[in-house]
């Protein structure tokens, strides 16, 4: 007579959290962020509210567990390191303008980083995990270029990284204009002449 085994709960226990955090994007795209709620993401996912609240104790960081996922849970590559800069920067930074014009990535993006402005345990939350984890791979890339004596070394690393990709980043966040490569590689020029070594 063959064993019964007994269900794992662990896996039952993971199998629920990769669905509620799959509704939540899910629902956001349908439903926008401001009427996203525990209840409709329990009932998207097949679980009971208890569930969701025994691992986060708000849809705000429920839902930037749910932007990981998407994101990759947050692990990313050093930049490319060819040698060079300019062109490394422009490829990374293309790359970053076609994740925010990407119309899902988009949402949700918003949606987090309206939360953000709101809750500062999220805020210190997404800066452990990754705002803070991206910022030393941009500044290791450009830490690599000052050894190479194409950037200054007396310039201040955050400085640059702000230099180089808060615009860009502005011009999403305001839609103040449209947000393209070309765009993007006029940062990494404009940013360098006053970066490099005089």
């Amino acid at each position: 007579m063959p064993t019964k085994v007994a269900p794992d709960p662990s896996r039952r226990s993971e199998t629920a959290r990769r669905a509620i955090l799959a509704a939540a994007l899910d629902l956001v795209g349908k439903v926008g962020y401001a009427k996203l709620t525990i209840e409709g993401i329990a009932q998207a996912a097949g679980v009971g509210k208890q569930t969701i609240y025994r691992w986060w104790p708000s849809k705000g960081p429920l839902f930037f567990d749910a932007f990981l996922t998407l994101a990759g849970d947050g692990e990313a590559a050093a930049l490319p390191d060819t040698g060079d800069l300019a062109a490394d920067l422009k490829l990374v930074l293309s790359a970053t303008v076609d994740e925010l014009n990407d119309l899902g990535f988009d949402q949700t993006m918003r949606a987090l980083h309206t939360e953000i402005v709101h809750d500062p345990n999220l805020a210190a939350d997404y800066a452990t995990r990754l705002d803070g984890p991206m910022r030393e791979l941009k500044k290791e890339r450009l830490r690599s270029a000052q050894r190479a004596g194409q950037l200054a070394e007396d310039v201040d690393l955050d400085v640059a990284v702000d230099l180089i990709w808060g615009p860009v980043l502005n011009r999403w966040l305001h839609r103040t204009a449209p947000l393209t490569s070309d765009y993007a590689c006029q940062v990494v020029d404009t940013a360098l002449r006053g970066l490099q070594p005089r």
